[in-house]
């Protein structure tokens, strides 16, 4: 592993899915398979190394958006876009720990989205919110083609527990079942949805959205050696419509986003 620390001059970015973006790291240890982040972050630094191998750490985070948002207009804070805040590496630095004290204390509405249970160490912190929701990302129950795809993160077991766990402390949840695998069984995705259904709020879909190269690594996959763009479309489009129907039926509370 790469880890070198940084400093950084601004924190808060900005964001499609709050008003502001935090991103406590640059790259992720977690190094899933089919995370876009991986093109974005080749292209605004200088890493060339395989996605996965190295981390930043922004040891200045937590004073400079402390300076930041006395001087910006309050809103919503999405944590982490393009890292996983709850990386291996942050329970060692407390980075993401330090962010959110601040945030607490200030009273900024929060979204955190993760694959680890680290994010329950922070739990005294999470709780001191009046606006907060905190989701994990699952792609599978099944634990070897989570591994396929994400070398570190927490198993999907482990990721339900938590959401338990959350819910019991009176905070708002989600999961957020994307990027749905090519060709995942509509079964394997009702599973997920009736797994953790009594701990989520929310749920929210997504399709696999393929940058550059992302195709190629699929591909390198057992079992995904034959995934085709032009079928994949196909299949979408077919799933999306299980979703809506299945979802609809039971009332659940959810967003499709492809």
């Amino acid at each position: 592993m790469i880890l070198r620390e940084i400093k950084v001059k601004s924190i808060l970015g900005k964001s499609s899915i709050g008003d502001y973006c935090v991103n406590p790291y640059v790259g992720c240890m977690i190094g899933c398979i089919y995370c876009y982040a991986d093109y974005y972050t080749r292209k605004f630094s200088n890493h060339e190394d395989e996605w996965g191998s190295y981390v930043d750490v922004k040891i200045n985070a937590p004073e400079v958006l402390l300076k930041e948002i006395t001087k910006k207009k309050k809103g919503t804070i999405y944590i982490s876009p393009l890292t996983d805040a709850y990386q291996p590496i942050e329970a060692k630095y407390k980075i993401t720990r330090k962010i959110l004290e601040i945030l607490a204390r200030y009273d900024w509405p929060v979204v955190i989205q993760t694959k680890s249970i680290l994010v329950l160490r922070d739990l005294d912190i999470l709780k001191k919110f009046d606006n907060l929701k905190v989701g994990f990302t699952i792609i599978s129950l099944d634990e070897k083609i989570t591994r396929k795809f994400e070398k570190m993160s927490s198993t999907p077991k482990e990721r339900i527990k938590a959401l338990k766990v959350l819910k019991e402390n009176g905070i708002k949840t989600f999961v957020f079942i994307g990027p749905i695998l090519p060709f995942t069984k509509f079964e394997d995705i009702r599973e997920i949805i009736n797994e953790s259904r009594n701990f989520a709020d929310e749920f929210y879909f997504d399709r696999l959205n393929l940058k550059p190269g992302m195709l190629q690594k699929i591909k390198m996959i057992k079992g995904y050696e034959n995934t085709e763009e032009i079928e994949m479309n196909k299949y979408y489009k077919g799933i999306k419509k299980e979703i809506l129907e299945f979802t609809k039926k039971e009332s659940i509370n959810s967003k499709i986003l492809f």
